[in-house]
Parts: structure tokens; C-alpha cells; sequence
């Protein structure tokens, strides 16, 4: 069982990342008020707290989680070749849709962000929302397979 540590949005595709304690998640818009919410394949960005220490400690230095630009930061659930399975998170649903693989922007932002990201699932996974809802930081995290009975 993993736990919800950080929720962050955008509201414009460059613009800054806000940070929240709550966020509505919708079908077909991802988190209210992300401007990346509405593409399909990649309506939730999500990061472990794991993978982020890693690539602070391979970068030798600390950045904010925020710097990835992800939606979720996640603790205590391993994210790698998680591919096809389900991510509950409280009462939402999301379907892993596969590795967010890091932009070169990310890189000029943080020099050798990039390259650190790319190893061993580090920059997360890419989600479309199953089952909208209230998203909580300190909400309960799992996975599950896509047929596995809601409980």
C-alpha cells in the first residue's frame, strides 16, 4: 500500500507548477485546472517519492518533485513496468497507459534531468482517468489489475 504525498497542477503548458492539498479529477479533463488533462494517453502524470530521491541523489543535488513537472507524487508503490495495470488512489481510478518518458525542456530547466529521468522508470507513468473523484494528499495508494473487483 502506497500513499498520496503531493498533488500539482498547471495551468498553462509552460507555466509554473502549483501545488495543492486536494484536487477533482474528471474523465477526460485529468486533474481540474492541469492544462495537460484533456490528452488522451497522459491525462495523469505520477512519481514516486522513490524514483524522485534517485534521481536527486544520481544529479547530486536536491530539486523540488515539482521540477518533474508530474500531476502525483506517490510514496511506498514501486511504479516500473506497471503498464495496463490500475492505480486507485482513494475513490479514483486511473488506467496506466505506460513510462513518462522526459522532455528535453525538463533538461534545460535542470541540467541533466533528462538523462537521469530516462533510467529505470525514474520519470513515472502516464495515466488515463477510469473513475473521476476527490484526490487528498494522504489518500491510499494501490495497484491492482483491471479486473480486480472494486472493494
Amino acid at each position: 500500500m502506497g500513499k498520496l504525498v503531493g498533488i500539482a497542477t498547471r495551468a498553462t503548458l509552460d507555466g509554473p507548477m502549483a501545488s495543492h492539498e486536494r484536487a477533482a479529477v474528471c474523465q477526460g479533463s485529468g486533474l481540474e485546472g492541469d492544462s495537460r488533462g484533456a490528452v488522451a494517453g497522459r491525462q495523469v502524470t505520477v512519481l514516486s517519492r522513490e524514483a524522485w530521491e534517485a534521481t536527486c541523489a544520481h544529479l547530486g543535488r536536491d530539486e523540488p518533485w515539482t521540477a518533474r513537472r508530474a500531476n502525483l507524487l506517490l510514496e511506498g508503490l514501486d511504479l516500473r513496468d506497471t503498464e495496463g495495470l490500475r492505480l486507485r488512489i482513494g475513490g479514483v481510478e486511473l488506467e496506466i497507459t505506460g513510462e513518462t518518458r522526459p522532455c528535453a525542456h525538463i533538461g534545460v530547466r535542470v541540467p541533466g534531468l533528462t538523462r537521469a529521468l530516462a533510467l529505470d522508470w525514474r520519470g513515472g507513468i502516464t495515466c488515463d482517468v477510469v473513475r473521476g473523484g476527490e484526490l487528498t494528499v494522504g489518500d491510499e495508494a494501490r495497484l491492482a489489475e483491471p479486473d480486480e473487483v472494486q472493494r
